[in-house]
Parts: C-alpha cells; sequence; structure tokens
C-alpha cells in the first residue's frame, strides 16, 4: 500500500485524524465545554488556534474532541454492522432456499425505508442519543454488506474445492468459515472502508439537525450548526467543522481506493 501515492496520503490523513482524536486531551489548548463570553468569536490565532464560537468555547479543542465521537460511532457501528451482514450474508448463501428468500425480503425491507425517515422514527422513540445514530447506521449498513456476502457465498459454494471439502466430510461451519470466508471478506472491507466517511456524514447530519450527541457534547456537526447559524459574525466557525470531515472523508476514499487495488491487482492502474 505504500508503494500507492494515493495509499500513502490515504494512510496519512486517516493517522492525522485518529491521532488527532486519541490525543485529543494532550492536544487541546482548552477545554472543549468551557465557556467564555469575553472571548465569543475570537478570530483564530496563537491563543485559539482556529477561533472561538458564539459562547467563547475553543474551537481547535472542539474539533479534536469532536473526532473521537465521529471516529468512536463511525467504527463501531460499521464493525458491528459488517459483523452482522457478514454473518447474515453467509446463511442466506450458503442456507436453503426458503431461508435466502426470506433475508432478501427483510434486507430489501430495511433497506427501502429511508434513512432521515428513520432516523426520525428513531429518535422520536429513544430521544436524541449517540445511540439512536449507531442504530441508524447499523440499520442501513447491514442490508448492503450482507447482500454482497450472499451473492459472493453464492457464487463460491459450487466451487471445486468446496465440493471437495463437502466430500470429505467438513462441517457446514467448516466449510463457511475456511473455505468461503476468506475468499469474500476482500471486497467487504473495501466497502467498509469507503462506508466509513458516511458514516461519520451521518452522524454529523444528524447532530447537525439536533437528534445526535446532545450539547455541550462536541460535535463536527454540531459545530457546523453553529456556524451556519453566526455565519455572519465569524466564517471561521463553518471552516472549523467542515475541514476533519472533508479530510476524514478523502483519507478513507484513498484507503478503499487503494485496497482495492492491493485485494484485486487486476484493477491496479485503472
Amino acid at each position: 500500500m505504500l508503494r500507492e501515492p494515493l495509499g500513502v496520503l490515504g494512510i496519512s490523513l486517516v493517522l492525522l485524524v485518529v491521532l488527532g482524536a486519541v490525543f485529543a486531551d494532550f492536544l487541546a489548548s482548552a477545554d472543549p465545554s468551557k465557556i467564555s463570553p469575553r472571548n465569543r468569536f475570537s478570530s483564530p490565532g496563537f491563543e485559539h488556534l482556529a477561533g472561538t464560537d458564539q459562547l467563547g468555547r475553543d474551537l481547535f479543542s472542539r474539533v479534536l474532541h469532536g473526532g473521537q465521537i465521529a471516529l468512536a460511532v463511525a467504527l463501531g457501528s460499521t464493525a458491528v454492522s459488517l459483523l452482522i451482514g457478514m454473518v447474515l450474508g453467509l446463511i442466506a448463501g450458503y442456507g436453503p432456499r426458503w431461508l435466502d428468500n426470506l433475508l432478501i425480503l427483510v434486507f430489501d425491507a430495511m433497506k427501502s425505508f429511508p434513512t432521515v425517515m428513520l432516523a426520525l422514527a428513531l429518535v422520536t422513540l429513544f430521544g436524541p442519543s449517540l445511540t439512536a445514530v449507531v442504530v441508524v447506521v447499523i440499520l442501513v449498513n447491514v442490508p448492503g454488506y450482507a447482500r454482497i456476502i450472499r451473492t459472493q457465498t453464492i457464487a463460491l459454494k459450487s466451487a471445486e474445492y468446496v465440493t471437495a471439502a463437502q466430500s470429505m466430510g467438513a462441517s457446514t461451519a467448516r466449510v463457511l468459515r475456511v473455505h468461503i470466508l476468506p475468499n469474500v471478506i476482500g471486497p467487504l472491507l473495501i466497502l467498509a472502508s469507503m462506508d466509513i466517511p458516511v458514516v461519520i456524514a451521518i452522524e454529523a447530519g444528524m447532530s447537525f439537525l439536533g437528534l445526535g450527541v446532545r450539547p455541550p457534547t462536541p460535535s463536527w456537526g454540531a459545530i457546523l450548526n453553529d456556524g451556519f447559524a453566526n455565519i455572519r459574525e465569524s466564517y471561521w466557525i463553518v471552516v472549523a467543522g467542515g475541514i476533519p470531515i472533508i479530510l476524514t472523508t478523502l483519507g478513507f476514499t484513498f484507503l478503499g481506493e487503494t485496497l482495492r487495488d492491493v485485494f484485486d491487482p487486476r484493477l491496479k492502474g485503472r
């Protein structure tokens, strides 16, 4: 991966965002939730690297701590979605026909719900919280992962090495774990790496609308909302909330592109 320019750039951007979130407590110049009315709308400078918002809170500190929320939601919900989708996809592709049809019906039903409407319904039931964001992401991503695994499993279950393993008495669990899963996990990892910025955008969008994390918890979406409400007084709030989302999206997208070339060398150079 380090031989590809896009791979190096993607890994660098991802490491920049991850390290900023992990070491936020050491890199932050102030308490992200500390209100200082005397310093409200301070422009970027040595004291406040990214300026302050309408309550005088340090934006650089809020961006770093907001990265913790964004990455925790993105990585955690994507990992859970990947695991559930992988299990359901293997069951659908390798199981009996009636079970496959039933699971496909469930996947289509879940995929038919608009993301925004699903988020509004969950927030109405459970209230605005990170839990609602995670549940929305899982429900949105699982059908896509499961369908990909199902398609790959159907294509592989009639392969000669799978038939040979079955004839030698290998159990269903062993066939799935040893002979099928290693050959279908590659495309899923590529898709998951490219879905992480989408999940971050969902979390930021829900927080922007007031459906995600609750104030005063720092969030990139909440920072964007503050910047939109005070765009005439200070432009730097929108910049502080938008730049990390852009960098994260570019980093994970470039990383996914490089992973695609690594898992499938035939696509290299296209």
